[in-house]
């Protein structure tokens, strides 16, 4: 079968429309047209919406997924995905890898066939008749080697597809994972059914599978009904079912009438289903890719402020939304990875990052008139995501206050999202709105009133800040009087809470044993902000951090260290954007490069340790393997928790929750954090964050495991490990009451 040219005339081919006819050509030509004017009504309606959106300054992310250099692999880049990221699907296999190469075969099966469409689309529209237009004779280059080519690749693509999506159809059908199960966490006092979104899913699936499945009938029966000529083994799925058709006695003459029975049904799937593409579960197919090109993790570690030209609070109405966030309620499809990882779920609060999005997708098309089949909650009354205009607010209205005050912001959500979904800037804005109606605890309301008056949440004066000091037998340096190598931002809770106060104590005296230069900012200092600007407290969290900013700017140091991950994460990614960029390290980075360069001799401890990374120092700021480097530098032996590293488990302290109550929840963040800790058969818990210190002690005393596990920070194994001990710890922790 010599290739005679592209244009040549080869028997190798197969007729498009066989036994179709021109009354049924014309007929499937205008059925078509309206196919594709509805898919384009459905998506200029979408775009449309997004239109109404804020700007989101999201080109920078595009061009750098678009551009960015190929050969940097298909893993996420720091804090957006690549064009050859997203082609491979990488977002998809993160932490669930079998669903990843099954979604990987079904999106290349379904890109390889759309893309054998329009081939065969330009050459019988196209070329055969302007050929036949030009040259009186019509030509085409669908035949010869180039049929067989395209037939061999687009049956084994079509196959691969077949196969994934039978997994993903199995997974869901018959393993059932718990993240796949639609069950809300806040449950509508007037009740509430899913059961057309379960519907939407499996006819997304349905119909996809059918219209494989009789693309590869049709296939059989046109070769049964052609004789089985050679060439035809190169299709051969068709091929394989062909002889199977035969073997059990289909004639030629039934082949011909199977076959063009199932090329209308083929047709008139395939049609249906680009059709409610716009309207269904099945625009992820189109959203999905986009909104991973312009995602941008980094808006979760530095957030978003107001818009300056907003004329109340929060977000009251749809145009308060970016049109980033608009296309992140579109983008979402289910898959429950955030709802399973989301601490606050978990715990039993009424919070699932799913369910946040799929609440504000239906009320945003409830809104704008959009048409969604299937894919949408039912409920008795007008509540929640089924709020038409102002009948509610937002924020307290189609998102309860209690589930959006129930939210750590540890970001999880953000970091297991296989689409991009940005959902804690989201949540924030909300928080504002609530915070400006005065919608929050008590408890909250107090600590915040605290922050204003005393720049901390413990309502102690300024004065009081470094009076763990005097626990001390040396004077640590004014940053402000006198210059130092390193300013120590000691935070809130490491500054006031008496039992936290014995590891800073620990921390000072190892430094200046160590002969490092640091200093405090003593009084000048005041709580970074960063959980203040969580709550939804904007106001509260420009004046904290202008006051720290000018505080900084009167000392004179050359790098920042803190205790505090939530110190560091503000100080490091939020403080630059108010004009303030300085080198910040969290404790842990600058003990590991003392120990490791010498300057604090240790010895090995031997102990076996389990260690938790705290969300804004692993997650949020990527600082995981420091502590772990620091521990083997100690000789412990680490055992990792299965949740570990950017997967880690919240302590549920974060996003201003360490001020609220917690009494409602059914389990805390940290009692089932401890409770996985006693999995791994360690009773060491290590520590980096003084929030962590307080959280999980309480944790070990409420799950009675009190003689069964410690909480430790850090800073004790280096203090231990010491060749020269500043101070014996038995009497350090004996009076600091520890």
């Amino acid at each position: 079968m010599a290739f005679t040219g592209v244009l040549a005339v080869e028997e190798e081919t197969r007729e498009v429309f066989m036994n179709v006819g021109t009354a049924g050509e014309i007929i499937f030509y205008v059925v078509s047209t309206l196919t594709i004017g509805v898919f384009f009504w459905g998506s200029y309606r979408r775009v449309k919406k997004y239109r109404r959106g804020r700007a989101a300054f999201r080109m920078a992310n595009l061009k750098k997924a678009l551009f960015a250099n190929p050969f940097q692999g298909v893993r996420r880049r720091e804090d957006t995905w690549s064009v050859g990221a997203v082609a491979a699907n990488s977002s998809v296999a993160r932490r669930d890898r079998a669903a990843g190469i099954a979604h990987f075969f079904v999106f290349w099966g379904f890109i390889t066939l759309f893309i054998g469409t329009v081939i065969l689309t330009i050459d019988y529209d196209i070329v055969r008749k302007a050929s036949k237009l030009i040259v009186g004779e019509e030509m085409s280059f669908f035949q010869g080697t180039f049929y067989i080519v395209y037939s061999v690749i687009l049956d084994t693509m079509g196959f691969t597809a077949v196969l994934g999506l039978a997994y993903l159809a199995f997974r869901r059908g018959a393993i059932r994972p718990k993240k796949l199960d639609y069950e809300r966490a806040e449950k509508p006092e007037g009740g509430y059914s899913r059961s057309k979104i379960v519907l939407g899913d499996w006819v997304f699936i349905g119909l996809f599978a059918a219209i494989l499945a009789t693309g590869y009938f049709l296939e059989a029966f046109r070769i049964v009904a052609t004789g089985f000529p050679s060439f035809e083994v190169w299709s051969p799925v068709g091929w394989v079912l062909g002889r199977g058709f035969e073997a059990v006695g289909l004639s030629t003459a039934a082949a011909g009438t199977a076959q063009i029975i199932t090329w209308w049904t083929h047709a008139a799937l395939a049609l249906t289903f680009v059709g409610m593409i716009p309207f269904s579960k099945a625009m992820h197919m189109l959203l999905d890719g986009v909104n991973l090109l312009v995602h941008d993790r980094s808006s979760v570690r530095h957030l978003p402020a107001p818009p300056p030209e907003a004329e109340h609070v929060g977000y009251q109405e749809l145009s308060d939304f970016t049109w980033k966030e608009l296309l992140d309620l579109d983008a979402c499809t289910k898959c429950g990875r955030c709802h399973e990882v989301c601490p606050a779920r978990t715990a039993g609060a009424p919070l699932s990052p799913r369910d946040l999005i799929l609440d504000l997708r239906q009320w945003a098309d409830a809104n704008t008139g959009g048409i969604t089949l299937l894919d949408h909650e039912t409920r008795p009354d007008r509540t929640g995501p089924l709020t038409v205009d102002h009948e509610a607010p937002i924020a307290g209205g189609v998102i309860s206050s209690r589930t959006l005050w129930s939210c750590t912001t540890c970001m999880h959500c953000v970091e297991v999202c296989p689409v991009g979904i940005e959902h804690v800037p989201t949540i924030v804005q909300l928080r504002r709105g609530l915070v400006d109606q005065g919608d929050m605890d008590p408890t909250l309301q107090t600590a915040l009133k605290n922050l204003s008056t005393q720049g901390n949440s413990f309502g102690k004066s300024a004065r009081m800040r470094a009076r763990w000091t005097k626990g001390l037998d040396f004077k640590i340096k004014d940053a402000r009087k006198e210059p130092v190598k390193y300013l120590w931002f000691v935070g809130d809770f490491a500054s006031f809470d008496d039992r936290l106060q014995a590891n800073s104590i620990a921390l000072a005296r190892i430094l200046n044993a160590a002969g490092v230069d640091f200093g405090i900012l003593y009084e000048g200092e005041r709580n970074a902000g960063n959980d203040v600007r969580r709550v939804g407290e904007e106001g509260l969290f420009e004046m904290l951090a202008d006051h720290n900013i000018a505080a900084l700017e009167s000392a004179q140091f050359e790098e920042i260290f803190t205790t505090d991950p939530h110190s560091l994460n503000t100080l490091r990614n939020e403080y630059p954007e108010r004009g303030a960029s300085y080198k910040v390290w969290h404790y842990t980075e600058l003990l590991l490069d003392l120990v490791e360069s010498g300057t604090i001799p240790v010895r090995s401890l031997g102990q076996k340790v389990t260690y938790h990374d705290p969300c804004y120092l692993g997650r949020y700021n990527g600082v995981t393997e420091a502590p772990r480097k620091l521990l083997k530098a100690l000789g412990c032996e680490l055992v990792e928790m299965p949740r570990n590293g950017a997967n880690s488990f919240c302590c549920g302290a974060g996003g201003g929750r360490i001020w609220m109550d917690d009494s409602f929840l059914e389990e805390r963040p940290s009692e089932n954090r401890i409770r996985e800790a006693l999995g791994v058969g360690v009773d060491k818990f290590i520590v980096s964050c003084p929030k962590d210190v307080t959280m999980y002690s309480d944790a070990v005393k409420t799950t009675g495991n009190e003689g069964q596990m410690e909480v430790r920070d850090i800073v004790f194994l280096v203090q231990e490990a010491l060749t020269n001990k500043p101070a014996e710890p038995g009497d350090l922790l004996e009076r600091t009451g520890v």
